[in-house]
């Protein structure tokens, strides 16, 4: 086996693994004496020169004092947040039929919330998981900031209150079923949807449900199930929608038969937030077949026609002056170069014989859901009606009543089940546009955004730009350095309603915000010393958004890129340099168990090689081993991987499995071939064929994934795959090829001829 020049002869051959530990529970609801503190958090004392020179000592961690993450995340104070109106969030409905209903006040994208949900109800009412009916709720304001889908945050939010709904109406129907037998409930049980007394009666649940509604409810006590109880959670479960999905039988909002509502696109200016100036052919275009009615809009020039190949047609056929958009001067080169300088630069600028000094560059990422932005929209009588996937349903219809002029009562916004997200639907573009058009218009509107339309002019993970430095002692670290700059993240949508989304919009807000969430999630999980991180942010007016992982998928990315190259520096094993280093029992037992069922350090031929990578956020853990076939450095590929992961309480392990794979795809895609870039003011990307998103040739045909027991509370979990995928396959590719990447992702060649603008 050909080795990398920093390899040992026994290169990644672990000597022993630790499996099965356990992590301890943690109170989950501790707050936090202090939350954000700026930007920067240094945890340790500043160390002299004097004290950084070489020595013998054995290789000993350097303690790190907790991080802010590590004591209250982004999704606790989403959860604290909510807590107000925690008694609101769940209504248990049980019907004549036996069947249970339950509107979820989160949004399902894909993420699998709807199946993990009504496993809750179901354990809790003891009924088969196939009588739950979970649709999802629409806008409700008297949530206020409990109805936001985002941060990991949906399981942990819900998890209480939807088992507090479920037991007290199995409780309700223990009184009631007890009422009719005159015994006491204290000796009936549930079972099947049946509640059973010991003589052997029983009743469906479908016949108590008028008694039990009127009994009084201070008679019931309704205590939910401890998880040592669960015969459901924690069991694997196919997704309950998922025959309806793959069978095209799901309804999406275009899907949607709502009536006289008229298919419509939108003709967008060539560059980000450009403005219409003129319609030079209103009137040919407005002659041409199938079309209904053309509106000028804040976005763009909006064509209605009865189909929506005529509308494609129409809108193409349009001939427009437009006016300058907000980055036209911009292209991938500037806006690297102004990210640079938005960068804090390490201190002293020149780096001493023990400093490693790292930079790395992050192009834009497309959300790329599979269902482009759609809406429908009914704007007449004095009223508005909205559907659409909205993960911010309260804020939304805020927002589009004030851009109506009407009482926010007068706006009813349906949230419907989209094809994807990945934070994309924090927004409410589609739907906001819709209602635009259909204000000017007078007619019911079916918005399509096409995909170059969601390509150009949707929201994207602003680019960004690290710098890193590692101050090392004697086979140890001293001190880590991480000063990062992206290109402002919009994080107008607030907490979910009107009030901290218009504290994000005052001067300064939403830098705020922004410095709120970094501190919030990014920590580094290794006992490093004196750690210090900064976010900067450079004012560039593109569309950006949260895009899943937010900054840690970039951030800690390129930290366990730093870990691998201190651990060659200092002569150590990866593996084994991490497990030195990670500070909890809790984190080496992920990375333990992708060591030892990968065979981390296995001999491999020339031009292959092994990657692994760890991540803890939101109260979860992950580690990821992946092999990388090297041999021709451009057309990189993942052969196989090996996934850990570490939830807490699983709910559902088969949708944990599936988000950590989501994750590795992700990570494929993001970290060797998929970005945007930016040619004066436009992204040249328009469609999947040239936004290089993973396939599944590019997938590895051998994947496990293992998800580890645990009992404390749910952890989060859609952010969590990403972030120790993308490191570790970024180091399986520096080893196989012997090529140190720098710049994501890594391939990155305009390879297409771009659409006309």
């Amino acid at each position: 086996m050909a080795q990398h020049p920093t390899d040992e002869p026994t290169r990644g051959r672990h000597r022993t693994v630790h499996p099965g530990l356990r992590h301890p529970v943690v109170d989950r609801r501790r707050f936090l004496t202090y939350l954000v503190a700026g930007s920067t958090l240094t945890v340790a004392a500043k160390l002299g020169v004097d004290t950084l020179a070489p020595g013998s000592a054995s290789a000993v961690p350097t303690p790190s004092l907790p991080q802010p993450a590590d004591l209250q995340d982004l999704g606790d104070v989403l959860i604290l947040a909510g807590r107000p109106t925690d008694a609101l969030l769940f209504t248990v409905e049980v019907t004549e039929d036996g069947r249970v209903r339950a509107e979820l006040p989160r949004m399902e994208v894909g993420q699998g919330l709807t199946t993990a949900v009504a496993m809750l109800v179901a354990e809790e009412l003891d009924l088969p998981l196939d009588r739950v009916d979970m649709p999802l709720a629409p806008a409700r304001p008297e949530l206020l900031m409990n109805q936001l889908t985002g941060g990991s945050n949906s399981i942990r939010s819900v998890y209480g209150p939807v088992r507090a709904a479920a037991a007290a109406a199995r409780a309700r129907l223990c009184g009631a079923a007890a009422d009719r037998w005159g015994v006491a409930a204290v000796g009936l049980r549930t079972e099947g949807g049946r509640v059973l007394a010991a003589d052997g009666r029983s009743a469906g649940y479908g016949e108590l449900t008028r008694l039990a509604a009127s009994l009084p409810i201070d008679e019931l006590v309704a205590r939910p199930k401890s998880p040592s109880e669960f015969t459901l959670v924690g069991t694997p479960q196919p997704r309950v929608d998922a025959r309806a999905m793959v069978t095209g039988a799901f309804t999406y909002t275009l899907d949607l038969d709502i009536p006289g509502a008229t298919p419509t696109m939108v003709r967008r200016p060539p560059t980000i937030n450009g403005t219409v100036e003129q319609v030079h052919n209103e009137d040919d275009v407005r002659a041409m077949p199938g079309v209904l009615d053309i509106a000028v809009i804040e976005t763009g020039v909006a064509v209605l026609a009865e189909t929506f190949g005529q509308a494609l047609d129409a809108v193409t056929a349009l001939d427009v002056s437009w006016g300058p958009g907000t980055v036209d001067d911009l292209s991938d080169a500037a806006i690297r170069d102004e990210l640079r300088r938005a960068t804090v630069p390490l201190a002293p600028p020149i780096s001493l014989p023990n400093q490693l000094d790292f930079e790395f560059d992050w192009a834009p990422i497309s959300h790329a859901p599979m269902e482009t932005n759609s809406a429908v929209a009914d704007v007449r009588g004095g009223k508005a009606e909205i559907w659409g996937g909205m993960k911010s349903p309260i804020v939304a219809q805020q927002q589009i009543a004030k851009e109506l002029g009407l009482p926010p009562g007068k706006v009813v916004c349906h949230v419907v089940q989209a094809g994807g997200s990945f934070g994309r639907r924090l927004f409410w573009d589609g739907p906001l546009e819709a209602a635009r058009i259909s204000r000017a218009t007078g007619r019911v509107v079916k918005l399509m955004w096409s995909r170059t339309d969601d390509m150009r002019h949707g929201r994207a993970r602003p680019p960004a730009h690290h710098r890193f430095r590692a101050t090392l002692g004697p086979d140890t670290v001293l001190r880590l350095e991480h000063h990062a700059a992206f290109v402002e993240t919009d994080w107008t949508h607030g907490l979910g309603e009107i009030l901290t989304a218009t504290t994000a919009e005052l001067p300064g807000g939403n830098l705020g915000f922004a410095q709120s969430v970094f501190t919030l999630t990014v920590k580094s999980p290794y006992n490093f010393g004196a750690v210090e991180q900064v976010l900067t942010e450079a004012p560039i007016n593109m569309h950006t958004g949260a895009w899943r992982s937010v900054y840690s998928v970039s951030s800690r990315g390129c930290e366990e890129i730093v870990v691998d190259a201190v651990a060659a520096k200092l002569g150590k094993d990866p593996y084994e340099f991490r497990r030195a280093f990670l500070k909890t029992d809790a984190q080496r037992a992920v990375l333990d168990k992708v060591a030892e069922e990968g065979d981390w350090g296995r001999s491999m031929d020339d031009g292959f090689a092994q990657g692994i990578a760890f991540h803890e956020e939101y109260r979860s853990r992950t580690a990821c081993l992946v092999e990388v076939d090297g041999r021709d450095p451009r057309a990189p590929r993942v052969t196989k991987a090996v996934i850990a992961g570490d939830y807490g309480l699983p709910i559902n392990p088969r949708g944990l499995k599936a988000q950590l794979l989501g994750g590795l795809t992700d990570a494929i895609s993001v970290t060797l071939r998929a970005g945007l870039h930016i040619d004066k003011g436009l992204p040249l990307e328009g469609s999947y064929s040239q936004f290089h998103y993973a396939r599944q040739a590019d997938s590895p045909a051998d994947v496990q994934i293992f998800i580890l027991p645990g009992e404390s509370e749910p952890g989060g979990a859609g952010e969590l795959g990403v972030p120790a995928a993308a490191g570790a396959i970024a180091n399986a590719y520096a080893r196989a090829t012997g090529i140190t990447p720098r710049s994501f992702p890594i391939n990155f060649p305009v390879d297409f001829e771009p659409f006309p603008r």
